[in-house]
């Protein structure tokens, strides 16, 4: 069987291998997935790649794999670990924040103003894969960052660093880091002018810079043995994919509730209403990582959140038979009414942090109205993709209970907006593979959500 792309998708404790063929045709289809151990802890992630294409050949009853093209996306050996400086926590750090989030990083720590022999602390233990600094708007402030940049530098750590921040500062961060073994990117300003942020071309240069330097991390050092397009971290990988498809359908979110974490990616622009009163501005492109949701390894969080004995009594049987053998992928009926709970509850708190409010203000001139956050009142479709919201039975009607929660002060999805499923639950290897190969990828994506 000719098959023309492999995409797999790297996780922490399991990759999985997609097949497509027909891809440079007008009817690409996908045909096949294998998945097997990740083996990051074995120094070689290949075994594990190997592995899942061993469990492709056995779905698909052939011998062989032929193919051209061998991409990734990868959240294994830690996925793409940041720290991010910026001057003022609600400008240049915020805007920082929002490009390495939408890259598909993890954060690990936000600093605003000079760095504290704390912070310098943080970052030697943390041993992020990339550092951004930020900070003061083109022509504006200059020392903080130049500051920051030669505390960074002297660190000597040996990774990419990217400098995003004032555009008078170029010659000098050069400067700065010339003697160190620092990989130095510079890239446009995230936050040039007041209230305008500029994130995008600050995201492609972090996927970049993850891409080049992630074949070095522990376990991945013969990956492009095997791989031979695109790494990219899986959160932006999703990205990606949903960025693509707003481009063909309109305005989108995207919610992923994984075993760990429950990532929520908007692809939306401000109605013109909250575009007036927004206090700040928010990238159209916007991804949260909530680090306490997850349906298996954080299961007991999420559960905490709803109250057991509330659960109980709403599912009408005794749930402690499941917490006390909880496995990862729920069996039976009574296993999955239990999780889509669980689910429910992820979804609705990480949406609600992820969408925006409008608070009224009391002064001497009266009353008035003021917007905080993103604004998702122009979403037209609500995406699911991740193990739980592709594979629950009841996972369209959990999503359809975001926009009846919405109280009527946060900017929540309406009632007209339309419940997608990732079915073939591809989105993070569409998103890779849209790199190469864009209009095959949106008509996968779209074959895949029934549209």
């Amino acid at each position: 069987m000719k098959i023309d792309v492999l995409v797999a998708e790297i996780g922490s404790t399991t990759t999985v291998v997609n097949a497509f063929s027909g891809i440079h045709t007008d009817n690409p289809l996908f045909i096949g997935q294998g998945q097997s151990p990740t083996t990051v802890l074995d120094g070689d992630v290949t075994i594990g790649l190997k592995g899942a294409v061993e469990d492709l050949k056995s779905n698909l009853n052939i011998a062989e794999v032929e193919y051209d093209d061998f991409l990734a996306s990868s959240s294994a050996a830690g996925g793409l670990k940041m720290t991010v400086h910026g001057l003022v926590y609600d400008m240049t750090a915020k805007a920082a924040k929002e490009a390495a989030l939408g890259a598909g990083a993890i954060i690990h720590l936000v600093t605003a103003g000079r760095l504290r022999r704390s912070d310098i602390k943080k970052i030697q233990d943390i041993k992020p894969n990339i550092i951004l600094i930020a900070g003061g708007l083109d022509f504006g402030e200059r020392d903080t960052a130049l500051y920051n940049a030669e505390e960074i530098a002297a660190l000597n750590l040996g990774i990419p660093v990217i400098y995003a921040g004032n555009i008078e500062n170029h010659e000098d961060i050069k400067e700065i880091f010339k003697d160190y073994n620092s990989k130095l990117y510079i890239v446009d300003n995230v936050y040039p002018k007041v209230d305008l942020l500029n994130v995008e071309p600050c995201r492609k240069v972090i996927q970049n810079a993850f891409e080049e330097h992630i074949v070095h991390a522990p376990g991945m050092t013969k990956v492009r043995s095997m791989v031979n397009g695109p790494i990219i971290p899986t959160p932006g990988a999703v990205m990606e994919a949903a960025k693509l498809l707003k481009e063909d359908i309109g305005d989108l979110i995207v919610i992923d509730v994984g075993g760990a974490t429950t990532d929520v990616h908007s692809v939306t622009k401000d109605s013109d209403e909250i575009a007036r009163i927004l206090l700040s501005p928010e990238p159209e492109a916007k991804r949260t990582v909530e680090g306490d949701l997850g349906v298996y390894v954080n299961m007991k969080n999420v559960l905490s959140r709803i109250g057991e004995e509330k659960l109980q009594s709403e599912l009408g049987f005794d749930i402690k038979p499941i917490i006390e053998n909880y496995k990862p992928i729920p069996k039976t009926d009574e296993e999955k009414r239990f999780v889509e709970k669980l689910t429910l509850e992820a979804v609705l708190t990480a949406v609600k942090r992820h969408a925006g409010t409008v608070r009224r203000l009391y002064g001497e001139s009266g009353r008035k109205s003021v917007a905080e956050g993103k604004d998702l009142t122009q979403v037209k479709y609500i995406i699911g993709t991740g193990g739980a919201l592709t594979r629950l039975p009841g996972r369209a009607d959990i999503m359809e209970k975001i926009s009846e929660s919405g109280k009527g002060t946060e900017l929540f999805p309406t009632k007209e907006a339309k419940i997608l499923v990732d079915n073939h639950y591809i989105m993070a290897s569409l998103g890779v593979l849209s790199k190469k190969y864009p209009q095959a990828a949106l008509k996968l994506l779209k074959a895949s959500l029934e549209i």
